[in-house]
């Protein structure tokens, strides 16, 4: 697999532009590093968006799903920073979910990132899951490094006491990554596989967007500090 882990964390949110400098320094800062501390998380990616909303995109691989109901985290979050709790009360249209890795192909990861949030339901999702088995196949297309599918766990995903995330209508939604090496990649496979015509059996997605990678943290660079 080439996603780190069998756990992530997924966190998007907008923000109000004169706050913008130190939300980005506050997330580079200090935030990322923190996080990727935590036992279990293994490392965080950033991203900015080049046609998507929310504008700023994170996720947090771990090594399983239970980190991200964990002692270690839990703690953490219930003992934030006076600048992650300045930072984080600025947060808009927030989307938290905690979500498992269930399918994960190719290797490595890509300067682009696609988006594709689908709502599967409880009679379709296992006709969803065999038909994104193929789907999922990033050597069919030049340009794309890796394909992978997050499945939400409702129960760990949303708001928590001092994170505003707004409330997910959709608590069981299934979120695609698309690693490539550049935007026109992703979005062309997200024009053909998930919008077009070829995209049946799927209804149109919730969402789709397109990100560029700001930078990535691993837990061996913390340790090598």
């Amino acid at each position: 697999m080439p996603l780190a882990g069998k756990g992530m964390l997924l966190t998007s949110m907008n923000i109000d532009v004169p706050n913008e400098p130190d939300f980005n320094r506050w997330y580079d800062r200090e935030h990322l590093e923190e996080r990727v501390a935590i036992e279990g998380f293994l490392e965080a990616r950033r991203y900015v968006a080049h046609a998507a909303n929310p504008k700023y995109l994170s996720l947090y691989s771990t090594a399983t799903l239970d980190v991200l109901d964990s002692p270690a985290y839990r703690a953490r979050l219930a003992s934030q920073t006076e600048w992650s709790r300045r930072s984080m009360a600025h947060f808009k249209d927030m989307l938290r979910v905690v979500a498992r890795i269930t399918i994960s192909n190719g290797t490595g990861r890509g300067a682009a990132l696609g988006l594709v949030r689908l709502r599967p339901t409880a009679d379709n999702a296992v006709a969803w899951r065999d038909a994104l088995q193929e789907r999922l196949a990033p050597e069919k297309h030049d340009g794309i490094i890796s394909m992978h599918l997050l499945e939400s766990e409702p129960e760990l995903s949303g708001a928590t006491a001092d994170i505003p995330a707004v409330r997910n209508e959709g608590a069981r939604d299934w979120f695609v990554l698309i690693d490539g090496t550049h935007v026109g990649a992703v979005s062309s496979v997200i024009a053909e596989r998930f919008t077009g015509p070829a995209a049946s059996p799927f209804p149109l997605p919730v969402s789709v967007g397109s990100y560029c990678l700001m930078w990535d943290l691993a837990k061996s660079d913390i340790a090598r500090n």
